[in-house]
């Protein structure tokens, strides 16, 4: 059910980035405190729930909501991932202390050599991708953000499975 749901979720937000107007003049970015935590509580909770950084779900907030350039709400998102990680990371660890029938080499429900793996292959493709991010247009940027969206809402929601097709 957290699958559906967070698949919906994620198309919904690609929908409303599609949609929304573009914005001619610049906006000022909206910096009360407040309005970030309130938005900040619902996207830590929904990023532990299902685990994941939270980017996919934090740059569409800050774009539409929040007023961001797309190019500071992709960077912002990146370096909020390290903070929202260790949250996570500590639940599960605490959570996991005990729990019989878990991999060799785990801590909790932390797979070291999953993790080891993962972390070295993914510092390098980050440095890329940032690289990569700064040489885009904004627009572009955008739309890239977009697609991944609805391939990840519509993997979740099972769409390509039920389909037959293997991506």
């Amino acid at each position: 059910m957290l699958k559906i749901v967070f698949g919906a979720v994620v198309i919904v937000a690609a929908i409303r980035m599609l949609t929304a107007r573009e914005v001619r003049i610049e906006q000022e970015t909206k910096r009360s405190p407040w309005l970030w935590a309130a938005w900040a509580l619902p996207i830590g909770v929904v990023s532990g729930l299902i685990g994941i950084g939270g980017g996919l779900l934090v740059v569409p907030v800050m774009v539409i909501a929040l007023k961001f350039k797309m190019h500071n709400a992709v960077a912002t998102s990146l370096a909020m991932i390290v903070f929202t990680s260790i949250g996570g990371v500590v639940g599960y660890i605490i959570n996991g202390l005990g729990v019989s029938d878990l991999p060799v080499y785990s801590i909790g429900y932390i797979n070291l050599q999953s993790w080891l793996l993962l972390a070295v292959t993914s510092i390098g493709m980050a440095q890329l991708g940032a690289i990569a991010a700064h040489r885009l247009p904004a627009k572009q940027l955008r739309y890239i953000f977009i697609a991944i969206m609805f391939y990840m809402g519509l993997r979740m929601l099972g769409v390509f499975e039920w389909l037959g097709w293997p991506i």
